[in-house]
């Protein structure tokens, strides 16, 4: 586990001047440019923005579900990549009470998503800075272009935050887009008898006679649509998984007896997933389980995916298995969304085949011959390709996806296949990665073979293949 860091208070932050990265402390001479907002992701173009990446985020949080009033300080520290004058941080909704750089106030001012920072003085590249952003309100429920809800979801009890693709937006300040990555410290004080969960590990919990403090770490990199916050009343569990590794889940009540059974497997497929895809790449696993009328998807939430409703194991498998395939090696746009979707759906394929299920070559000849009569989208576009922001998690990229991953087992064989699983996975492990960086990576592991014509049927072409 790693070393817990402890999170820059709001008050510290206000007194920290790092003069570092701020051409006003040191003589000026900077002709900064204002850093871009948006990172021109391909279907999200607003998502994310240039001229800087994000080191740490740390949030202190308040919520008052009575009220549905969420109070926060965000302190991130960040490295310019461009002299900037100005810099944007991705915010949707919510008031903003005052931001500093440095130590020192910024001028600022919203558009939109957009919360565009002028620091008193330009930032040099390659310097560091913090950026303190104080804020609230009642935080907004996004709808994603496929109709999902993410962002903020008031429950009964409470509420649960989700950010895929960027509903992070809607309760914290940030770079939110996958490319860029970043530890996190997350407190936050709920009224007392409620719990709040988060990624990473629980390292301190105070309570007071009307509210408790939870302090959350997440020391490996994690992009901003993986980070979670649930709170309300649940039923915690605390136990060890392989080599001691720490299991938290923490279920709703009305949840708890339906998931006993699958969540007891949990250490039993972690064990499996270490075994097929390398070393878990989190110092915590976990789960959380909501009633299914809060959430109406599962959501590989980093360390503690998110379930709506008891999960059976295949979901549980699938969630598991993003924890390589999604979290550790992120998505370095929205359009390379098969990286994660068409990993995990081979893992419930692979976990079927050595559990007593039907092979994966079974599976993918039945997909091949009926899968439009379960999937009528399974041929509408390549995986590769998504149709527009409203398909990134349609089914060719599900599905499709695992296909293209067997074929590249047909044709490596069984042996070399399980390298190349575990080679990807250790290759990119805590980064990101593209469509383009696999196909690479794939030839280079097997520069005797031919790949062109996977990639072209299975991976970006249109339509059904014309052979299995």
């Amino acid at each position: 586990m790693p070393r817990f860091v402890p999170l820059v208070p709001a008050v510290a932050a206000l007194s920290l001047s790092l003069c570092l990265g701020l051409g006003a402390c040191g003589g000026g001479g900077v002709q900064g440019t204002p850093g871009g907002a948006g990172v021109r992701d391909p279907y999200f173009p607003k998502a994310g923005n240039g001229g800087y990446d994000v080191t740490h985020y740390g949030l202190e949080l308040a919520y008052e579900p009575d009220r549905r009033r969420l109070t926060g300080t965000a302190v991130l520290t960040v490295r310019a990549t461009q002299d900037l004058s100005a810099f944007d941080l991705d915010l949707k909704g919510l008031d903003v009470a005052a931001v500093e750089v440095g130590g020192r106030q910024a001028r600022w001012n919203r558009a939109g998503q957009e919360l565009t920072v002028r620091p008193e003085g330009e930032l040099r590249e390659g310097g560091s800075f913090r950026v303190t952003v104080r804020y609230g309100g009642t935080p907004e429920t996004v709808t994603d272009p496929d109709g999902s809800r993410e962002g903020w979801l008031p429950t009964a009890d409470g509420a649960l935050a989700l950010g895929q693709p960027v509903g992070s937006m809607a309760w914290f300040p940030g770079n939110h887009h996958p490319s860029d990555k970043a530890p996190y410290d997350i407190t936050v004080t709920v009224p007392r008898g409620l719990t709040a969960v988060s990624n990473g590990e629980l390292v301190r919990e105070r309570r007071g006679k009307d509210r408790t403090t939870f302090v959350w770490h997440t020391g490996e990199p994690m992009a901003s649509y993986l980070a979670t916050l649930a709170i309300g009343r649940y039923e915690v569990s605390r136990t060890t998984a392989r080599e001691g590794l720490p299991v938290y889940t923490a279920v709703d009540p009305a949840e708890a007896r339906a998931s006993r059974a699958v969540l007891a497997r949990l250490p039993e497929a972690v064990a499996w997933a270490e075994d097929t895809f390398g070393p878990y790449p989190f110092a915590s696993a976990g789960a959380i389980v909501e009633p299914d009328t809060d959430v109406g998807y599962a959501l590989e939430t980093q360390n503690r995916p998110v379930f709506p409703g008891a999960p059976d194991l295949p979901l549980l498998v699938h969630e598991l298995a993003h924890q390589w395939y999604g979290d550790s090696v992120t998505p370095r746009t929205w359009r390379d969304m098969w990286l994660n979707e068409g990993f995990a759906t081979y893992a419930e394929w692979l976990w079927a085949e050595e559990h007593g299920g039907d092979s994966a070559q079974r599976t993918f000849e039945e997909l091949y011959a009926h899968g439009e009569d379960t999937y009528p989208d399974l041929w509408a576009f390549p995986p590769a390709r998504p149709d527009g922001a409203a398909q990134i998690s349609g089914d060719p990229v599900y599905q499709r996806g695992a296909m293209v991953l067997h074929k590249l087992r047909q044709r490596l064989g069984d042996d070399a296949f399980r390298t190349l699983l575990r080679g990807w996975a250790g290759a990119h492990r805590h980064g990101t990665a593209d469509t383009a960086g696999f196909t690479a990576y794939v030839e280079k592991q097997a520069p005797r073979e031919d790949f062109s014509d996977i990639w072209r049927e299975w991976l970006y072409g249109d339509g059904k293949p014309g052979r299995p």
